[in-house]
């Protein structure tokens, strides 16, 4: 009898009622913020990018949590002013002991606000390109085409030149062909506008555009480019240096490979040449 009476003093206390309704404040953040930015995510449905959502869902529920919070620290009787004070000259404090981090927090704020991609879009990075799975305060995550993980930091995304390959719902690709000297530019233009027209992922506008790129070493250098949708690039590029082989060896279009000619001039003879076998004649 004496120990359930002790403990009702204990349940009674004005402390021990304060760190519980404390307790309580924190966990109700904490839950309501989880369903409140779910909500809000749902609400806003399709209307928002996948970027959009994630900056709403972490705003809301960072909003709500953390004013529960500043209220379960009232509760427990702290002043929120000093609170407030304290969290200021901390966070000076944590800017010149860290200032890496707060670059890339700053950074990751410009990038929120910019833009330039989005979560599911394919970026290039100097020369890790991959889809976007992340876009955090601190950095970027991003899955390779060979599915390995890469983190860049918000800050070199800031000072680096990003590239987003699907911000565009049409792209390009140049195919680099060359062809002997000998041939016909404008029967080879022929060959590979018709290519390009029996192709079903090349798209007819923009229409394909055919470049003479210039003398090579040992080539005529050609620039082919057509357009696909953006889902359909590297399969059209594929199918299209398929058909190209395939059509210029049937139409006897040489490909030439490089190599070395010796030219003694128009008037010249060619340089004699002639194999000698050293080899020791059979005794038998």
């Amino acid at each position: 009898m004496d120990v359930l009476t002790r403990l009702n003093e204990l349940i009674e206390s004005t402390h021990l009622y304060s760190i519980l309704q404390a307790i309580l404040l924190l966990t109700a953040g904490y839950v309501l913020g989880k369903l409140a930015s779910t909500a809000a995510v749902k609400i806003s449905g399709t209307a928002l990018s996948p970027h959009s959502r994630l900056i709403l869902k972490r705003a809301v529920f960072y909003v709500i949590f953390g004013l529960l919070s500043v209220s379960a620290l009232s509760q427990l009787g702290f002043d929120l002013n000093v609170i407030l004070g304290a969290a200021g000259i901390l966070t000076v404090a944590l800017g010149f002991a860290s200032q890496t981090s707060a670059s890339n927090l700053i950074s990751g704020l410009f990038l929120m606000l910019e833009r330039p991609f989005s979560i599911g879009d394919i970026i290039r990075v100097n020369a890790t390109s991959g889809e976007v799975i992340s876009i955090d305060l601190l950095s970027v995550k991003l899955r390779t085409f060979d599915n390995l993980f890469v983190r860049i930091p918000n800050e070199t995304m800031l000072k680096t030149e990003v590239t987003t390959l699907t911000k565009y719902p049409i792209r390009r690709a140049d195919l680099l062909v060359g062809v002997a000297y000998r041939e016909d530019i404008e029967r080879v233009r022929d060959i590979l506008m018709d290519i390009a027209a029996k192709e079903p992922l090349c798209l007819e506008e923009p229409k394909p555009l055919f470049i003479f790129s210039g003398f090579g070493n040992s080539s005529i250098d050609i620039q082919f480019s057509v357009w696909a949708q953006r889902e359909n690039f590297l399969t059209l590029k594929n199918n299209m240096l398929q058909a190209i082989k395939i059509r210029f060896d049937q139409e006897g279009i040489e490909i030439p490979f490089p190599h070395v000619s010796f030219y003694t001039g128009s008037d010249s003879r060619p340089l004699p040449v002639s194999l000698v076998n050293d080899a020791p004649a059979d005794p038998s």
